[in-house]
């Protein structure tokens, strides 16, 4: 499992978080894209006041889908020619002068833009309720945790509930908690599987709880701030209860069970020594690694001497930990799960003797 901060420094980040945040919500005819000596910046114009805002990866990709404007003439634009990008967008957002949306700020950048329906549920409202959860977890402790653009991980082992899926690979049960608040995805508790022999960290979507970030449109006041409603801050509140139980399912002994019979299983799908090179092939066009992470996939095969399906699933989880992003990272634990669980169809496709 890849470290990412202590928990104390997360703590801290969420906390200076809350003071820095700023959303709006805003007619598109006040927005604006700057170009700058190369650069763009977002610009906001408030009756007499302009702000102006640094644009992340995030909210780029975001202005982009909202203008209908092609991913990839987007990024040309704005890598080869930002006057022009400016033009184009400026020329669309006065097409839709009246269109609402949500812009949310942080340490003068603007973050993300979503629409106005967006349901905030912030990363330190779901920490407030979930760490006193944990610590409630005799045992329980967050092995690993991080704060990055698009989200907040939470990755919590419980000891006290173990399987051994063969002679001396013991894992453990855990939960993942995480969230986003710039429209990359859902309040999400999922259960994982902990892996000692190596630091694993494989992530089930099996019984997920799943909040999404819709709810009635946001208003705001002739400043474009956004007033809080009382009805979804209750609604919300409801939500962040359910958080406890779907916590303690995730390390349920049951569930637990089940999830170890599976990985138990995949122990027995073995591939052959000539098979393994076109196998990681195949299982890296299936999932779409990049050619570095293909690699590293095959040499962790090899040097784990493991030559099955459960073997194959380790390889990727362990190849999670050498990834720069965090993000990424968690995407490959998720996906050496969907390996230990694949269709018996897709995996004699990956072994059939011809290959």
């Amino acid at each position: 499992m890849k470290a990412g901060k202590t928990l104390q420094e997360l703590a801290a980040e969420l906390e200076r978080q809350q003071t820095a945040k700023r959303d709006f919500v805003v007619n598109t005819g006040a927005l604006s894209l700057d170009a700058q000596g190369g650069g763009i910046a977002l610009n906001v114009t408030n009756g007499s006041m302009i702000d102006q805002y640094a644009v992340n990866e995030i909210a780029h990709r975001q202005i982009g889908q909202h203008l209908k404007i092609p991913a990839a003439y987007y990024d040309r634009m704005r890598t080869e020619y930002p006057e022009l990008l400016a033009l184009n967008a400026n020329g669309w957002f006065s097409k839709m002068p009246d269109t609402k949306r949500m812009l949310r700020t942080m340490d003068g950048s603007a973050r993300a833009l979503l629409s106005d329906r967006y349901r905030r549920i912030d990363n330190f409202e779901v920490a407030s309720a979930v760490l006193p959860i944990i610590r409630r977890m005799d045992g329980a402790g967050v092995e690993s945790c991080e704060l990055t653009d698009s989200r907040m991980y939470l990755k919590v082992v419980d000891p006290r509930v173990t399987a051994e899926i063969k002679k001396g690979d013991i894992v453990q049960a855990g939960v993942l908690v995480s969230n986003s608040e710039v429209g990359m995805g859902s309040v999400t508790v999922r259960p994982l599987i902990y892996r000692l022999v190596c630091s694993n960290g494989m992530i089930a979507e099996d019984g997920k709880l799943r909040k999404y970030h819709v709810g009635r449109a946001n208003e705001s006041r002739e400043d474009f701030s956004i007033y809080r409603d009382e009805t979804l801050e209750a609604d919300d509140r409801a939500f962040l209860m359910k958080l406890e139980d779907s916590v303690k399912a995730a390390v349920d002994q049951a569930r637990f069970a089940a999830l170890v019979d599976k990985m138990r299983e995949a122990t027995e799908a073995e591939i052959k020594p000539q098979q393994v090179q076109q196998v990681v092939e195949l299982t890296a066009k299936e999932y779409r690694f990049t050619e570095a992470e293909g690699q590293g996939i095959l040499g962790h095969l090899a040097a784990g001497g493991d030559l099955s399906l459960y073997g194959l699933a380790n390889a990727v989880t362990r190849q999670a930990q050498d990834v720069e992003s965090y993000d990424r990272s968690t995407e490959l634990e998720a996906i050496g799960y969907r390996i230990i669980t694949m269709a018996p169809s897709m995996w004699r496709s990956l072994t059939r003797e011809r290959i």
